[in-house]
Parts: structure tokens; sequence; C-alpha cells
């Protein structure tokens, strides 16, 4: 089916004027609310991917676009030169609701990756006496948390890191849901840190074995050996919880949390550590322009209020245990699809594209075509991320397409 010239308008634009480091799937997107999207010509769509889970709170929250207007009319950023009358309240809300002595705002969640390892190396130096810049970070493979040249150079996957070379020194990487591997790391006296996701989103939503994440904890204890967990994707309610690391009540000694901090509606990300680790940094040594600044304080407070107020983070665990189970009643039976994993409203398929080169990507603009949006990763994994405000009856109509749009690509049609 041939694009309507406007939407092509608009691609030819981005196409022709924008680097192309992205490979979107074909909609022009113009509004949202809610759990729905609209493009360009009108048509409305169910949100699956929830800008990689930044918009848990739903597109364009009224409590948060209430906040954000009002605090734009007065008073939107200041740099750290100087105090302000909201960042300070801002701080003492977000470490109360989190129980950490400090907390240090950053804009993206790359920045708050960057921001513990920097912590991380300083408490190291000071702290724990590793030599002088011989202190080693610790990353599980299939990470993901940017792409900074720091951030790439935990990866091993190459269309992160190939020809951005040389990389960033004191790293090691492990396999994820390795704890034999981990403790022989953990030994090593100059490894100051253990950076890890609870749950590996952009990998393909990678849930390790249960009782994983809470081994790791203790034995970052035993070998005084800090534990950065990384709840950018998987915290703030995705998982069906406040953080993916409460399913084991594991407590971080460095808390990263970004996207959905701010409700989709400007870059805000935190850092949260107590004051032994913390207060390591001093004046002068990190920073950022626009980090705490009155607007994105503002809007985290409303936006993180929202997921408390409306229990986003239960309705996240019923409706993705209801999601999997419906769908694994499908997929049991399917020829296409391998399997369905996930916490919460944090799910995916895993699609067989020995039968089709490309054909998760089929599937999703099958999916657009229906009226509902996801997008691939990985090539053959396909994500369902639902703004957590959807509702069961919502949540029923999406499965509905869901399964209706596999049937098509089963092996009797497969060549479709």
């Amino acid at each position: 089916m041939d694009k309507n010239p406007e939407t092509q308008r608009f691609i030819d634009l981005e196409y022709n004027y924008g680097a192309h480091n992205y490979k979107p799937i074909p909609v022009v997107l113009s509004k949202g609310e809610g759990v729905y999207l609209w493009d360009v010509d009108g048509k409305k769509y169910f949100d699956f991917l929830s800008a990689y889970s930044a918009v848990n709170q739903g597109h364009c929250h009224p409590e948060i676009l209430k906040v954000l207007n009002s605090q734009a009319n007065k008073l939107t950023l200041t740099s750290r030169a100087f105090y302000n009358d909201v960042l300070g309240v801002y701080e003492k809300y977000i470490t109360d609701l989190f129980k950490y002595d400090k907390v240090l705002a950053m804009n993206t969640g790359v920045e708050g990756g960057e921001t513990a390892i920097k912590l991380a190396r300083k408490w190291g130096y000071l702290k724990k006496k590793i030599p002088h810049n011989e202190a080693r970070i610790v990353f599980a493979n299939g990470n993901f948390w940017g792409r900074t040249l720091a951030a790439i150079s935990s990866s091993d996957d190459p269309s992160s890191y190939k020809d951005f070379g040389p990389y960033m020194p004191g790293y090691d990487i492990i396999p994820y849901n390795d704890l034999i591997s981990l403790e022989e790391k953990l030994k090593y006296h100059n490894t100051a840190a253990f950076m890890i996701e609870p749950i590996q989103g952009e990998a393909g939503v990678i849930v390790p074995d249960e009782g994983y994440l809470s081994s790791v904890r203790l034995l970052c204890s035993k070998y005084n050996v800090l534990l950065i967990i990384d709840e950018v994707q998987t915290g703030l309610g995705r998982t069906g919880k406040m953080l993916a690391s409460d399913y084991e009540k594991v407590r971080a000694d460095i808390l990263i949390l970004g996207k959905a901090l701010s409700g989709g509606v400007l870059p805000a990300s935190a850092v949260l550590a107590n004051d032994e680790i913390m207060l390591c940094i001093n004046p002068g040594e990190h920073g950022s322009t626009f980090g705490g600044n009155p607007l994105a304080s503002s809007v985290c407070m409303a936006a993180l209020k929202v997921i408390v107020d409306e229990n986003l983070s239960n309705n996240s665990y019923l409706l993705g245990e209801k999601f999997r189970s419906s769908l694994k009643s499908y997929i049991d039976k399917s020829s296409i699809v391998l399997s369905i994993r996930g916490k919460g409203l944090l799910n995916a398929i895993e699609i067989d594209n020995n039968k089709k080169n490309d054909l998760a990507w089929d599937i999703c603009l099958k999916l657009k075509e229906k009226g509902l949006l996801a997008k691939p990763t990985h090539g053959n994994i396909i994500r369902f991320a639902p703004p957590l405000v959807i509702t069961e009856e919502q949540l029923d109509n999406c499965i509905q397409i869901i399964i209706s749009t596999l049937k098509i690509y089963e092996d009797s049609k497969i060549e479709i």
C-alpha cells in the first residue's frame, strides 16, 4: 500500500536532513494521549513501545503537563551556579521515596550510567584504596545503557562498538546470569563495581534465573564491590514493581533511573546513593548545565507521584500476568513464535526468523496496519511494552490484534 503523500513528505524530510542512525517503522506520529498515538492522517494506534518505556504514565498525562506548564511559565533553567526553589524539594522527595541519602540529577539515562561509573571509581580510590588509575568495572554481556564511548566500550554487540574505538579501559565483561564468572572478577581487589540491568531490555527482555540478583548482592557485599543497578528501562513500575530489583528485595549501592522519570516529557535521569559513596565527589568534579534544572525537577516529582498515586506498578503486574498467559496459550501451538518472556508490562516474543528473513519486521508492519505499534530488536525479538495506564479491556483488544496478526504468518501462509 502506497504511503499518503503527506506521510512520505515527513519521512523524506528526516531522511534528507537527518543522520541515518535509526530505521523507524514507517508511521509519522503527531499526537499522543494515554495508551494511544495518532498519525498525521488521523489514524489511531495502541502504543506498545512506550518510547522505550519512557512514557509509563501514558502520553501527555494531564497531571504532568499541568506541572510542566506551570513551571515553564516561572523558571526553566538557572544552571547549578545558583540555588533554585525546586531542586531541593525534588531531591528530598525522590530520596525519601527510594530510601537513599543523596541523589545526583542528570539528563539522560546514559549520563546516569556515566555518573554511576565515575562515582564507583572515585569510591574505589578513596574508600577501597584501589591503586590510582587501576579501578575496574564489571559488566554482563548483552548489556545496553547508551551510545557514548564509555557505554559502547562495555558492549559485546558489534553494531554498538564496531569502528568506534579505541575503547574505554578498565572494563571487564562476563556472561549474564553467571555467578561463577562474576565471583572470579569480584575477588580481584581492583574491582570497584558491577553494573547490571535486572532484566536486559534492549537485549530482548532477557530475564535471569530467580535468585540471581540476590546472589549478586551477596557476592558484591562479600568482596566489597559496589552493586550498580541500571533501572533506566526496568524501573518505575514497568516490570510490575517500582523497581525490578524489588522482586528479590535487592538494594543497589548505586541506583540509576531515567526514561519514565519525567513521564516522557523531557530528558531526566537520576543517580541515587548513600553519603559514603555520593560524597566522594566534590564541587567541580562532576555536573551538567541542565542537570537538576527547575523544569525537570518539577516534572519528575509529578511523574513519580502519578506512578505512586495511580498504583501503576500493580496494574503493570496484574496485566502483565494476563498478557503472558493469554499469549502463551497461542504461542504453545505456534510455528513461528519460539517463546514469550518478561515481567509486568515489559515483555517480548522471539520470532523464528529461519522461516523467513525479516519476519519480525514484517509482523511489526502488519501490526501497524492493524493499529498497534511495536518494533523489533536484534532482528527477531518483538518487545511489547504499553503504557502502564492501559486498562484490561484495552489489553484484551491488543492481545486479539497480536494473535490475529501472528496467525497470518503461520506455516500455511508464510509466503504471504
